[in-house]
């Protein structure tokens, strides 16, 4: 049987399958991605930002049906996925845009005499392993820059998005990207395994867990390649006792509860000063109470299905062992009821060490508050997570909120709105989040070879 298919969440029907790759078929793939590099690692740098703006408007102009194809795959919100295709133009633009300028030439002072620069040039065949949550943006932030700097892409991607993976590749091929350049393989975990050590890959990049990082890396490792890793996040939302409630209170649960709360930068802690705290849960779980849940293909929908049975399983689990343990529910707390992997959107406080909650991540619509004592309190707690990928802090006070913006321990840190994205900005964290960025200039620097050149005359 297929791991490839299509269980729409909503109703847990499965409704295509796909068939996995055979090994000669993997072979095919990597030989094809390996030929191509050699022509468009010397192609011209204005054939590939020509190749992203055609990639863009074929994003634009099946925005419908792209949009569709999510929304039955993971069940995201259908108002949602379309704002996902917008972004995912907007990163293949921006690096036609701005790549030629990131690949120019850095000259470099030679004490000795002569000159010399440091030539920026790809590397190779790279393999990309993706999520399901976000299904054409994390393909876009690997390939869009990768593609720039004339490397080739193998990519993977998450086992419940097969059609979303076909229609990307689709996009590429009616882009009139060369043969090889952008390839779709539907692996198992062993054959990925068997690509990572392939000697005609150079670079492997992966969002998803934690626990698919470490595995990633070992087998990256053993066999000296290079990795980019975009794993998990607890982020911390912190609300001083200076801040418009009612506006972290709205940004919060907007942080928190976009794509059903399956990112790894949503606001999961949310931090608030005991002198604001009732006037934030008071404005906090009135909001959330309000959000629309229902079917995902209502453009009205805010809060649809989790992406599987198994995850709201898995979910339902965590949040059992919080209340079994003492936790305090203000509003959800179990599965709703009825076809689908709906979870009802949920707020916890009072939780406590002992809990699960406390430091696994919840990768779902539950919120967990918690009441602090000044700065210092606020920033411990922040910090006292394995994980370390973006955070928000909520003031009326910039001094204040440079001052702790650099003592917390993340990648990213937001000033009065929640932990977004844009192709400009570079996205990545530190400790158990992963390692390396992508998006913006950075986003260009992790797989390429910086080629030093020097001469004299």
């Amino acid at each position: 049987m297929s791991i490839y298919a299509v269980t729409n969440p909503a109703s847990g029907i499965v409704e295509a399958t796909y068939p996995t790759a055979t090994d000669a078929e993997i072979q095919d793939a990597l030989g094809r991605a390996h030929q191509a590099f050699g022509d468009w690692n010397t192609s011209q740098i204005t054939e590939r930002a020509a190749l992203l703006n055609r990639v863009a408007d074929l994003y634009e102009e099946r925005r419908d049906e792209l949009s569709a194809i999510i929304t039955r795959e993971m069940g995201k919100p259908i108002f949602q996925s379309g704002k996902e295709i917008d972004i995912t133009a907007s990163i293949y633009r921006y690096y036609a845009a701005h790549g030629a300028q990131f690949l120019q030439d850095e000259a470099l002072e030679v004490a000795s005499g002569g000159t010399a620069v440091i030539r920026k040039e790809g590397i190779g065949a790279l393999l990309g392993i993706m999520p399901w949550n976000f299904p054409y943006y994390q393909v876009a932030r690997f390939a869009a820059p990768n593609l720039m700097n004339g490397n080739t892409i193998v990519l993977k991607h998450a086992p419940q998005c097969p059609e979303s993976a076909l229609a990307m590749e689709q996009i590429f091929a009616d882009a009139g990207a060369p043969a090889g350049a952008y390839v779709n393989i539907f692996a198992t975990n062993d054959q990925i395994a068997d690509v990572i050590a392939d000697p005609r890959v150079q670079g492997v990049s992966l969002t998803g867990s934690e626990r698919a990082g470490s595995a990633v890396a070992e087998i990256a490792g053993r066999n000296l390649k290079k990795v980019v890793l975009e794993l998990g996040g607890s982020d911390p939302f912190l609300v001083l006792e200076d801040a418009n409630v009612k506006r972290a209170a709205k940004q919060a649960m907007m942080g928190r509860f976009g794509n059903t709360g399956q990112a790894c930068n949503a606001a999961k802690r949310i931090i608030i000063d005991a002198s604001v705290y009732d006037e934030f849960v008071e404005n906090f779980t009135d909001a959330v109470s309000g959000m629309t849940v229902g079917d995902p293909a209502q453009p009205e929908t805010f809060v649809g299905p989790m992406s599987s049975a198994a995850a709201r399983d898995g979910l339902a689990a965590q949040v059992q062992d919080a209340i079994n343990k003492g936790a305090t529910v203000l509003t959800g707390g179990a599965a709703l009821e009825g076809e689908g992997s709906f979870f009802a959107p949920t707020v916890l406080a009072d939780v406590t060490e002992d809990m699960r909650a406390y430091t696994e991540e919840l990768f779902g619509p539950v919120a967990v508050l918690y009441k602090v004592a000044g700065d210092q309190e606020a920033v411990a707690l922040a910090n006292g997570s394995v994980y370390g990928l973006g955070a928000s802090i909520q003031t009326e006070d910039m001094d204040r909120a440079h001052l702790m913006a650099r003592q917390l321990e993340v990648g990213m840190v937001s000033i009065n709105q929640t932990s977004g994205t844009a192709a400009e900005l570079p996205f990545g964290g530190v400790k158990r989040s992963g390692v390396g960025r992508e998006l913006g200039k950075y986003g260009m620097e992790e797989f390429v070879n910086r080629k030093l050149v020097t001469f004299r005359g």
